[in-house]
């Protein structure tokens, strides 16, 4: 089961939503603590996974950019260190 938090739920729904239609449940965190599950909906039988463009995404937001090795490294290192 993932686990998302309600900022999440809120700002990448989208993503929730297809995990959902693909059958599996989303347990949604409020300040950390468990505060519900979604479950899907039965499926039909007949009915195909949805899969997510991960690459479609990604030239959205990114629209193309390459970054340095400079500048990779210093988004590892802000994640690291919390920012």
């Amino acid at each position: 089961m993932n686990t998302v938090n309600v900022a999440d739920l809120r700002n990448h729904f989208r993503r929730v939503s297809a995990r959902l239609k693909n059958g599996e449940s989303v347990k949604i965190l409020r300040r950390g603590n468990p505060y519900a599950i979604l479950s899907p909906l039965p499926q039909d039988k007949n009915s195909k996974p949805v899969q997510v463009d991960f690459a479609a995404q990604r030239k959205a937001i990114w629209r193309g950019r390459r970054f340095s090795d400079r500048e990779v490294a210093e988004m590892r290192d802000a994640e690291l260190d919390g920012e």
